[in-house]
Formats: structure tokens, sequence, C-alpha cells
């Protein structure tokens, strides 16, 4: 079974260069069979640059021209996946790429479609905490389930599912937009303890973002998202034909 991995980068000055090189080595090193996807979503440093000296087989390099957002970003990545299952995830050092193989183990198993690495909030700030909590309950009220982290930064979901998301969002609101597409397709989220640690940088430059101006269009993808109606399956369009003609004989 192949893995796609998609790391969406953004990063506005090169002090975050030796996180994209230390990031792209250890996901590298997962002992998976993967493709990797770098997608520069028009960062202002060279990544080409930074990656140099770097031999990392199945590495794919995709950048932006301009700064269109972290959807866009996914969106990229998606498109050029080739494997069985993808994952997305934020390529900064607070994940640990060594969790890839826990997370992938239930859909091999044929347990679930849709795994989310989950975070330990413990050392968190409040407000990320509260936000959390927030987007979980907003979650569980719209759509009658229950996450620990809607807003993960590792997603890991088979191609099929991937296929059928037909993403919009441009910006950080996609991470919403997923999990509500998710759901709404009728699929179950498993939810995987992930090894987690402070972040010394970010693999998306949220900075200059307030908690208001993220989670608002957060709440409103969950909120318009609600009402999105998944394309149906061919065996399911082929099943109301037949049923159709049967009738009329």
């Amino acid at each position: 079974m192949k893995l796609s991995i998609i790391l969406p980068i953004y990063f506005e000055d090169r002090s975050a260069s030796a996180t994209i090189w230390e990031m792209v080595r250890r996901v590298a090193a997962v002992p998976l069979h993967k493709e990797i996807f770098l997608v520069d979503d028009g960062s202002d440093v060279d990544i080409t640059a930074i990656l140099e000296g770097l031999d990392v087989p199945g590495l794919r390099h995709l950048r932006h021209d301009l700064h269109r957002g972290r959807g866009a970003a996914i969106q990229t990545g998606l498109s050029a996946m080739t494997g069985d299952v993808v994952v997305i995830q934020d390529a900064d050092l607070a994940y640990d790429p060594q969790d890839l193989p826990r997370l992938l183990a239930p859909i091999v198993a044929s347990q679930t479609q849709v795994v989310y690495g989950v975070r330990n909030f413990a050392s968190q700030g409040w407000t990320l905490r509260l936000g959390n909590r927030l987007m979980a309950s907003v979650t569980q009220l719209l759509y009658g389930v229950r996450l620990r982290d809607m807003a993960t930064g590792v997603k890991m979901m088979t191609r099929r599912v991937a296929q059928g998301l037909r993403l919009e969002s441009q910006r950080l609101e996609v991470e919403a937009e997923l999990t509500a597409k998710i759901l709404r397709q009728g699929y179950t989220i498993l939810e995987v303890p992930l090894h987690t640690s402070a972040r010394p940088d970010r693999g998306w430059d949220r900075a200059s973002l307030t908690p208001a101006l993220q989670g608002l269009p957060t709440l409103w993808a969950l909120i318009r998202y609600r009402f999105w109606r998944p394309l149906p399956s061919p065996g399911a369009e082929l099943q109301v034909v037949q049923s159709e003609t049967t009738q009329s004989d």
C-alpha cells in the first residue's frame, strides 16, 4: 500500500529553513512505501535552495507562484497524489512522522477509511484548548460526532475518500471543510493519539492571525458544509437507473 504525504508550507522568512530541511528528512526516514509532496504556497524564501543536499526518493516540490492559502496548497497536493492512502500533515517539528505507521494500521486492516491524529493539549496554551473545545462542541451539535481534535494537523484517509471531497476553501478554514465533507459522506473518523511537542516553528505562518480570524472562518465552514451533498457513487447511480427501468417495465 502506497502512502502519499502532503506537507503544505508557507514561510515569510528564511529562519524556517532548518525546520523544512529537518522535517523532510524525518518524513523520508519513515519505513513506508510512500511519496512526499512539499507544497510551497508562494513562500518568500527559496525552498529549492533549502532542499539542496537532500537525496529523498519520491520527493516532489510543488510551488505556487503567489500565496493562495493553505486550502489551495492542500488541493494542489491532492491533485498530484498517486497513493492508495493520503495524509495531510503540518510541515513543522511539532509532529513526529514516526506516528504515521500507527495511523495507517487501522486503514490497512480495513477498520476505517479515515484516521485523525490527536494532539496532546496539556502543553498548549489556554486559547488553543478553549478553541478546540468550542469547535468540538459545534461539530457534535451539527454532525452528531464528538471529535477530540477536529483541527489536527495530521489527517489521513483513503484515496476514495479524498476523491469525493471536492474542496473549495482556499485558506485555513479548509480544516473544517475536510471534516465536514468526510462526515457528510458518511465515513467514521478514527482518532489515534500523537506524539507531539511544542512548536519550534510553524510549517504554516499563522503568527499574524488572531484566534478570531482563525476561528470565525472555521465556524462558518462547519455551518456552511453541514448542508453539502456528496456526489453519488457510480454504483449508486447504476442502482437507481436499474430500479427505475424495472418499475417502468
